[in-house]
Parts: C-alpha cells; structure tokens; sequence
C-alpha cells in the first residue's frame, strides 16, 4: 500500500506525483494515468509497451520502474522519484550550465544509451524534458512510452519523437521513402540536447531549420572551440557519420580524460547541484490537482467507496496478448536485477 503525498508533475495523459511504500517507509514517484483517457487517445497499447519494456531494465542513469497496479479509474506506475527536476525545468529557471557539466551530462546518457542498444531498444524521445536530476544533479533517463524494440539487423520505419530533437531520417518517413533507422537517431537527439544546454533554449522544427539557427548564433562564440565540435559531430545529416554509439564517443581526444568508471559508479559530481530545500518542479501542478481536477487522487478512497467499489488494490500478471479498452490487466513485481550488465 502506498501513501500518496504531493503531484510534481504531468504528461499528455499522466500525472505523477509522490507516494510512499508503507512497509519500507521508501519513497516513489508514481504515475497515474486515467483509462478512459487511454481509451480516447487510443495510448492503451503505448502504455503497456512501455511496462513491457521498463519492466525488464534497471541502469544508474535511468528512471527504473518497480512497481505497477490499478484501481477502476487509473493505471500505475511506481518509479524512482527523483527531486532534481528535468533540464527543461532548469532551463526555463535560466539555469547557465557550463561546459564541464553539460559534458558530464553527455557521458551519463551516452551510458545509458549503450545499455539500452545492448537491449535493442531506441529510445525515440529525448530532450530536456525526459532528463531528471537526482538530489546530487547526476542524469537520469526517463519516458518510454514511443520506445521501440528493434530485431538484430532491422530497422524501425514508425515516424515517433519530439520534432525539434528528430533525426534526419526520421523526417524521410514523412517524404514516403521509409528507408528506416537505427540507434543513431537518438545520439542525434543526445546533440541537440547538448547544444540546448549549452546554448539555452533553442526550439527548432526540424533539421533544416537548425542549420540556419547555427549559421545566426554560432556557439563557438560562448563555449570552447572543441566543446563545439564534439557537438556538431552528434549533428551530421548522414547518420553513418554522426558519433552513435558509446566507443565512438570515448574515443574522441575531448573525453580521453574521462574515467568512465567512476562516472557510472556516480563517483563524479556533474557540477549543478539542484537546491533540496524545494521540489524543482512547476507548484502548479499541486494546484491543478486540488482545484482544477475533476477526479483528484486525493479523494479516490472516497469516491471509489462511493460508488460500492473495493478500496483494494488488485494485481493481476500481464498477458503479452491481453491488450483490450475494456481489460486493463497488470502486474506487480519486485525487481531483483544487480547493475551487472553494463
């Protein structure tokens, strides 16, 4: 049983707020996402692709999932909880980060980015927003709901992402030519990332339009001439050029002294430290949940009891082939997975 506290944030159809495991007195995060929203959306099958996939992973710079339930109303999912915020929080704080921290940044995703190739899995949406700092400003990746699971040797054709961090070949399925893509597209979005971060927030609508936004403010002019490169290196049109795997990336002088190592044993600290005397998160979404929801979490026991619903929680396995509007079938487990496969 959990104890529910505060929400921190929210998705296109989720929240998350956090909760506490009663019996561990541990703390989560915990996302919550209405059925009949799912339903509406047509994301059932999103949502259980990503506890399919979440399921089955556990990293150092990764949100792991542990737990996942339901009730009449929502599905669950019980997560770290990690109260750093998201680098789209910060940025929109105007947070500077430096050189040496965006790099650190960088190392901590790109091991995460191997772990997942060696799963077969592209992560297709990341940005600042799917980015969370732990209290001791180390990176983690979240969000999996557009993931997808490649076969050795095939390509993903599905056009899925967030436009402005969208590979180049990405935008091809768009033109009808649908020759697919790999693992590269996300080391291109890892650049756009950096050079986010690095330049503060630059939206662009696709790759094209990067291009001219480069041509215009240059960052060569705010940070070091090799810290420029090694980005732009991410950002080659032709992905059989662009850095997209992890020994490429530890192979370029600008990260020969790196102990990487001790960078996934989180012995380095990146150099932002997020403030722990707040949420770093919007306070509105407290807000919102109290005053603006129609169904608040809050008062779910009232209102379940209400209606002559049980006030317990049931957990059921999940059935690969059980994915209906009307069944909502999940499962609840305890990971026993050690950091030994990295």
């Amino acid at each position: 049983m959990l104890i529910h506290y505060i929400a921190i944030g929210k998705g296109s159809f989720g929240k998350v707020c956090i909760v506490q495991k009663k019996d561990t007195k541990k703390m989560y995060a915990m996302k919550y996402m209405n059925k009949l929203k799912c339903v509406e959306r047509n994301e059932v099958r999103n949502v259980f692709k990503e506890l399919q996939i979440t399921q089955n992973l556990e990293h150092p710079f990764l949100v792991n999932f542990w737990y996942s339930f339901q009730d009449e109303e929502d599905m669950f999912m019980v997560v770290d909880l990690l109260l750093g915020g998201d680098l789209r929080y910060h940025l929109q704080q105007n947070v500077h980060f430096t050189e040496s921290t965006v790099k650190h940044y960088v190392c901590e995703i790109a091991l995460a980015l191997h772990y997942l190739r060696n799963k077969r899995i592209i992560h297709r949406d990341i940005k600042p927003d799917n980015i969370l700092l732990d209290e001791h400003g180390h990176a983690h990746l979240t969000d999996f709901n557009i993931a997808a699971i490649v076969k050795e040797d095939l390509k993903a054709t599905s056009i899925a992402g967030t436009k402005p961090y969208m590979a180049p070949e990405l935008f091809q399925s768009f033109e009808g030519t649908r020759p697919g893509y790999s693992f590269a597209v996300d080391w291109w979005s890892l650049g756009i990332t950096a050079y986010e971060l690095l330049r503060g927030q630059v939206r662009v609508s696709q790759p094209s339009d990067l291009r001219s936004v480069l041509a215009q403010e240059p960052i060569q002019n705010m940070v070091s001439h090799i810290s420029y490169t090694v980005v732009m290196l991410y950002l080659f049109d032709n992905y059989s050029h662009r850095i997209s795997s992890l020994s490429e990336l530890q192979d370029l002088e600008y990260l020969s002294d790196v102990n990487w190592d001790a960078v996934l044993n989180k012995q380095i600290p990146p150099g932002f430290l997020p403030d722990r005397r707040r949420l770093n998160c919007d306070p509105t979404f407290e807000l919102e949940e109290m005053i603006l929801e129609s169904k608040p979490l809050h008062k779910k026991k009232k209102r379940l009891a209400y209606n002559s619903l049980s006030e317990t929680l049931t957990f059921s396995f999940l059935h690969n082939d059980l994915i209906t509007h009307r069944s909502f079938v999940l499962f609840f487990f305890i990971k026993k997975i050690h950091y030994t496969e990295f």
